[in-house]
C-alpha cells in the first residue's frame, strides 16, 4: 500500500519536475546576446552596445587634415585637425549618459543611449534596438549668432543591431539631424541611414566599415554645392577587454553626428578623404 502512495505522489509531481526543468532550460537559452561590438562606436556612427550598471568609457576621437590637402602637410598629419575628447557613463544596464566636447565650432556635446530590446542567444528576438540622441551647443564667441538658439543642433538615431556570429555583427541606423541655423536653402532637418559593420579576423582583430547616406531634396530638383556627400569610412579596431583603438580612412571631419549628416562636403570617390582614429578606455566601478 505503501508503494502505490509513493508511486501516485510521483506521477502527480512529475509535470512539475518537467515545468520546473524546461523553465531553467529556457532562462539559459534566452539569455540576451553577447555585445555586437567592442566599443559604443563604429567609427562615425553610434551603436548598440550598451556597458553594465557603473561603467565609465572614456572617448579620444581624432581627424587629421585631407590627404590630398594640397598644402605639403604630409598626407594630412600637419593640417587642420578635429578632436573630440568626452565620457560616458552607465547609470543603468540600459541607460548611458555621456558629454563630450570638439574643436571644430567649440560643440559642447550631451548625448544619451537607451537600449530598448535586447537580441537573445535562443533567436527568439532576431535583434537588438536602441535609441541615441544628442543635444549639441556650439561654443563660438557670440558675434557668430545674432540668436542665442542659433547656436544648438540636435541627432535622434534608431540603432537596429545583430550578432550575426562571434566574428560578424552589422547594424542599421536611420537617423534625424537638426540644425537651428543652416545656410541658405538648407534645410534645418536632414533625414539620414547608416550601414556599418565589423567582422573579426582574430581575437582582437576586426574589419570595419561605416557608411552614412543623407537624404536631401530641393523642390525644384537642383543641387547645392553644399549639400552633404554620404560618408564613407573603412579600418581596423583592436580591442581588449578595456580597450578599443579603430585607426580608418574616412571622408567625414565632423565627429559629432549632425555635422557629418548636413555639413559634410567631402566627397570620397573625389579622394577627399582622411586619416582618422578613435581610443576608448573603460573603467569599472
Amino acid at each position: 500500500m505503501k508503494n502505490t502512495i509513493r508511486i501516485y505522489f510521483a506521477l502527480l509531481l512529475f509535470p512539475f519536475y518537467i515545468f520546473s526543468q524546461e523553465k531553467a532550460k529556457d532562462s539559459v537559452i534566452d539569455k540576451p546576446e553577447r555585445p555586437a561590438f567592442e566599443s559604443s562606436f563604429i567609427i562615425d556612427n553610434p551603436n548598440n552596445v550598451l556597458f553594465s550598471k557603473n561603467t565609465l568609457e572614456v572617448q579620444m576621437s581624432h581627424r587629421f587634415g585631407l590627404i590630398d590637402g594640397g598644402n605639403n602637410d604630409m598626407l594630412g598629419f600637419w593640417g587642420p585637425s578635429n578632436i573630440r575628447i568626452g565620457v560616458a557613463y552607465a547609470i543603468h544596464e540600459r541607460l548611458t549618459l555621456g558629454f563630450g566636447t570638439t574643436k571644430f565650432d567649440r560643440l559642447q556635446d550631451f548625448n544619451w543611449k537607451v537600449g530598448i530590446i535586447n537580441q537573445t542567444r535562443s533567436g527568439r528576438i532576431p535583434v537588438s534596438v536602441s535609441y541615441y540622441g544628442n543635444f549639441t551647443i556650439d561654443a563660438r564667441k557670440k558675434e557668430n549668432f545674432s540668436l542665442d538658439q542659433y547656436r544648438y543642433s540636435y541627432f535622434n538615431q534608431l540603432i537596429i543591431a545583430r550578432r550575426f556570429s562571434p566574428k560578424l555583427s552589422m547594424q542599421l541606423a536611420p537617423s534625424i539631424s537638426h540644425f537651428n541655423l543652416v545656410e541658405d536653402r538648407m534645410r534645418n532637418d536632414v533625414i539620414g541611414i547608416a550601414f556599418g559593420g565589423r567582422y573579426k579576423i582574430s581575437d582582437q582583430t576586426s574589419i570595419l566599415w561605416d557608411y552614412s547616406q543623407p537624404f536631401t531634396h530641393h523642390l525644384n530638383g537642383e543641387r547645392l554645392a553644399i549639400d552633404p556627400e554620404p560618408g564613407i569610412s573603412l579600418g581596423f579596431e583592436f580591442a581588449t577587454s578595456a580597450h578599443a583603438f579603430q585607426l580608418f580612412i574616412t571622408n567625414m571631419n565632423g565627429i559629432v553626428p549632425q555635422q557629418n549628416y548636413i555639413k559634410n562636403t567631402n566627397d570620397f570617390f573625389r579622394g577627399q578623404i582622411l586619416f582618422g582614429f578613435n581610443i576608448t578606455r573603460n573603467y569599472n566601478f
